[in-house]
């Protein structure tokens, strides 16, 4: 069952978050479907519904996040936490490569999160190759 969030929750969610997904940076005006709201510590794992444990993610992010709360970074073989985006700067640990179609992991927490999200799949590689060249993509914030 989904945790209620009242309007002025969701609002406030929005706004914060810039209609985009806190995790790839995807806008809904991008890829035209609406974000979705990701527990960072999920319900299963008693996390509560409040402005500092919910961000929009788009459903990709969301469906392979699951309910992970950490993962293996790929180049230290360590287990890291997630990526927070309501504690952490996504420019701390995440990039963009040249062509900006791939996010790069500048830090464990980048890297495991990048992994276990599955980040860089092909379908929104190819996606965002389209939007950097309509000037749509990366967001310049």
């Amino acid at each position: 069952m989904a945790a209620y969030l009242s309007e002025s929750l969701r609002a406030q969610i929005a706004d914060a978050d810039r209609r985009r997904c806190c995790y790839c940076l995807t806008t809904e005006a991008n890829s035209g479907i609406p974000m979705t709201h990701d527990h960072i510590l999920p319900r299963s794992k008693d996390g509560e519904t409040t402005f500092e444990n919910v961000c929009l993610a788009c459903r990709t992010c969301n469906e392979f996040k699951s309910d992970l709360t950490e993962a293996v970074d790929p180049l230290s073989g360590e287990t890291m936490p997630l990526f927070n985006p309501r504690t952490q700067q996504w420019s701390e640990h995440f990039g963009w490569n040249l062509d900006s179609t791939r996010i790069e992991g500048l830090t464990a927490i980048g890297r495991a999160t990048i992994v276990a999200l599955r980040m860089n799949n092909p379908v929104i590689v190819a996606a965002r190759r389209r939007w950097a060249i309509s000037g749509w993509h990366p967001p310049k914030d």
